[in-house]
Order: structure tokens, then C-alpha cells, then sequence
């Protein structure tokens, strides 16, 4: 097996789905982003978005949580490429982040990734830099948010 089956390199690759509700938004949004918008569905209904929605930073830790659920399932599956089976590592890093739509309560969204490319690491021998493609969408098929990402891999082959 090629790291790229491993990764299913430019294949999306659905890793869950979640419904939000208006219980989850406020109680994160009251720890970590503490908007009337996202705390309070009154004020709300004031806003520019009309009713109560997730934060943007909410919708991000969810595709997080379903990202590591997806590598957790996936490390069991078989593996008979060369060396070792590749292991996922930390992240350097994320860019173009776009929330480009509101997630509202009772909104169940879909969370996906596509790995794009892969290439070894002059710096670490052993390891690669993976780039993924992440994404989240709506009932509507709707993309909601949108972002690139990096995440080192251990891996004992180069291709």
C-alpha cells in the first residue's frame, strides 16, 4: 500500500455529521466566544443573523473532534506498505479559514477533508507534511466553513 491510498489522496472523505443545538451553542459560546448572537436567542433575533447560531470557532472544533474520530477508525484498518504504518502528529497550521455561512441551531452539518498532497521532510527524516483540504456543509449542501490545514505524518517510506 502507497502512503497516497493511506491517505486516499484527492478523495473526500465524509468524517460525520452533527446536529447543533441551541443547548451546545450557548454553553460553548459562553466559554469561549460570548457573543448575544451565539448566548442569547432574544438578542438573536436582533442581529444581523436573525437567530440563534453556532460560532464560527464552535463549528471549528467540531470538524476537529469528527477529524480524530475519522484517524481513530481508520488506524485500524489493514496496512501492508513498507515499514511501519503511518501515524498522524501535530499540526503546523491552518490558512484560509472561512465561515461562509451561519450554522443555526438544529442544523446538522457534515464534516469532510480531502488530503491534496504529501511530501517528506528534509528537516525530519521520517515524517511528512500533509495537506488537506477541510470542509463542513449544511443540510442544503451548503459549504458553511472552509479552511486548509497541515498535519505531520510519520511515515517510513516517501512515496
Amino acid at each position: 500500500m502507497s502512503i497516497d491510498r493511506f491517505l486516499r489522496l484527492g478523495e473526500t472523505v465524509t468524517l460525520g455529521t452533527h446536529t447543533f443545538s441551541a443547548e451546545e451553542i450557548i454553553a460553548f459560546a459562553r466559554a469561549y466566544d460570548p457573543q448575544p448572537f451565539h448566548t442569547d436567542p432574544e438578542a438573536a433575533r436582533d442581529s444581523v443573523f436573525g437567530r440563534l447560531c453556532a460560532s464560527g470557532w464552535h463549528t471549528c472544533s467540531m470538524w476537529m473532534r469528527y477529524n480524530l474520530e475519522g484517524i481513530e477508525r481508520d488506524a485500524h484498518g489493514a496496512w501492508d506498505g513498507p515499514g511501519e504504518k503511518p501515524e498522524f502528529g501535530p499540526s503546523p497550521g491552518f490558512s484560509n479559514l472561512k465561515w461562509l455561512k451561519p450554522v443555526f441551531e438544529g442544523d446538522t452539518i457534515t464534516f469532510t477533508r480531502t488530503a491534496t498532497a504529501h511530501r517528506p521532510l528534509a528537516s525530519r527524516p521520517g515524517w511528512h507534511l500533509v495537506t488537506l483540504m477541510a470542509a463542513a456543509c449544511n443540510g442544503d449542501g451548503e459549504t458553511v466553513m472552509q479552511f486548509d490545514n497541515g498535519v505531520l505524518m510519520k511515515a517510513a517510506v516517501n512515496s
